[in-house]
Order: C-alpha cells, then structure tokens, then sequence
C-alpha cells in the first residue's frame, strides 16, 4: 500500500484494491448525475430555445432594468484586472441581470454565491480559458473572473466537495472599489 502513501484522495488505496464501500444515493441523486451531460448540451438549449419563442424565458438584463443604484454600470462594466478591490453586487442588482435558469451570458450563479453580495473581495485573475470538465475541452470566455478565498465547497445535487474549486463571476456582478477590507460573505 506504499505506492498511494500521500496520496490526496485517502480512500484511493482501498478503492484501488476493491476494498470501498459507497453510500447508496438516493435515485434522484443518480438521475441527475447520470442526465447531466444529456441535459447540459442537448435539452436544456432546447427547452430554453423553446421558452424563448414563446415569450416565457425571463429574459437578460437591460439597460432599462429596474435595479438599485445604476442600472449602466451593469451594461457596461468596469474591465477590472487582477488585484483590483471589488464590491459583490446587492442580491437585487445581480437577479436583474439573471434568466429564469440563473444564468447570465452562459454563466450560472450558484446558490453558494448569493452569501457573497455586499461584500468586498479581491480579483484573483482574469478567466480567458478553462477546462469544461463535463466534456473535457479547453474553452474561451470573455468576462469572468476568480476572487482570491471565494472557492465552492459543493452543490445541493452532488454534496459536499473539498476540491475547493474558484466560483465564477461574471464582470456585471461586480463594482470596483478604492479599498479591500476582506469581508467574507456570512449566510
């Protein structure tokens, strides 16, 4: 068992010499981790395609959005860089710029990120490319950005997750600020 000592994954060994055992999940869990890739590139652009059509998709931000504070320096935000103070816009502000699927120009806001509005935060890095693990390819994006310590610790369908991966935000959910005093989000 020495060629796993080290290892970040404690249960690889057993794993690895068919010692595992794994929590029954329950169906609902399996079903969706089983229909995730059909349903991210086959039916969901097709169920949004069709709510489009017939008026029912809410639809993107614009300009004239009822939203506090200034609703243009969410049409066109701020090119903001690495190092740069940030404010996580208010709760309101960011569901202005939301479709009914909690999307904003491709890019979901999760649940776990809504304890972040109102608060300051530091950017990280600018996204350019990432790797899209649902299909396992390199892709470009424009206006995205990873905040320094602001990490996913899961989702409700697949649970808890200590991977600590970077959360996404896009441009428009986010006000530069002169300072950066570190507040983290509380619940």
């Amino acid at each position: 068992m020495h060629e796993f000592e080290g290892c970040q994954l404690p249960c690889l060994p057993n794993v690895a010499h068919g010692k595992a055992t794994f929590e029954a999940q329950p169906l609902t869990v399996r079903l969706k981790r089983n229909l995730a890739s059909p349903w991210n590139y086959k039916i969901k652009p097709l169920v949004k395609r069709w709510e489009r059509k017939r008026g029912l998709l809410r639809s993107q931000f614009t300009a004239n959005s009822p939203v506090s504070g200034s609703p243009s320096s969410l049409a066109a935000p701020t090119r903001l860089e690495a190092g740069d103070s940030v404010r996580v816009r208010s709760r309101e502000e960011i569901e202005a710029t939301l479709d009914s699927w909690n999307e904003f120009k491709g890019c979901a806001f999760l649940d776990n990120m809504w304890q972040y509005c109102d608060t300051e935060q530091r950017v990280l890095k600018r996204m350019e490319r990432f790797l899209d693990e649902r299909d396992y390819k390199v892709k470009r994006c424009k206006g995205l950005l990873l905040l320094e310590g602001v990490l996913c610790e899961g989702t409700p369908v697949f649970g808890r997750c200590d991977r600590c991966c970077h959360l996404f935000w896009r441009e428009e959910w986010l006000a530069k600020t002169d300072s950066y005093q570190g507040q983290r989000g509380g619940g």
